[in-house]
């Protein structure tokens, strides 16, 4: 089966939920799902995911989650250790789009990092077009370039039309973290 890449952008909720509710699709089919997280410190719920899908079950696909940024940027620069982990972050997720070992990988708030010049979109173009034929790319994440949009094969804008967070309502747990 051809693998496409999906992105999932724009400055509306919902992208790495989309693209877990599609992990635990090809997870309960069976198949194998990487997910590489930029920009991202801080413990969701979504994680523990990985225990659930670890082999253990016969007929499900096994998940591997990793970290590969040192958190969020709001308010302030990102530091050139900033810059290094990014990098090493997208080699490793290269390695795994190229490997064919999962069926699915995840790169969750890759164009935050992009955005924030954590990476070079001519990288992260060149990891997309060494991906292993078969492996279906999920990109997340606000402020896609122009030349990711162009290299994917589905795109989806999430656009903010009413939100509770205007309203001062906190990310409530199991629902938006």
């Amino acid at each position: 089966m051809k693998g496409y890449v999906h992105i999932y952008t724009g400055n509306g909720k919902g992208k790495t939920t989309a693209a877990f509710g599609l992990a635990v699709r090809a997870l309960c089919a069976g198949r194998n799902v990487y997910v590489g997280q930029f920009v991202k410190s801080m413990k969701y719920n979504e994680t523990k995911i990985e225990t659930l899908f670890n082999g253990s079950v016969p007929g499900f696909g096994r998940i591997r989650i990793e970290q590969l940024g040192r958190g969020c940027f709001i308010g302030k620069e990102p530091e050139p250790v900033d810059v290094s982990i990014a990098e090493e972050g997208l080699r490793r997720c290269a390695e795994q789009l190229a490997g064919g070992r999962y069926d699915v990988v995840i790169l969750d708030e890759l164009t935050i990092a992009m955005h924030f010049g954590l990476l070079r979109t001519c990288d992260v173009l060149e990891a997309l077009q060494r991906r292993h034929p078969a492996t279906e790319t999920i990109i997340t994440g606000r402020y896609a370039p122009q030349e990711l949009l162009e290299a994917a094969d589905l795109i989806t804008d999430m656009r903010e039309v009413k939100h509770y967070y205007a309203r001062g309502i906190p990310s409530r747990e199991g629902i938006d973290k």
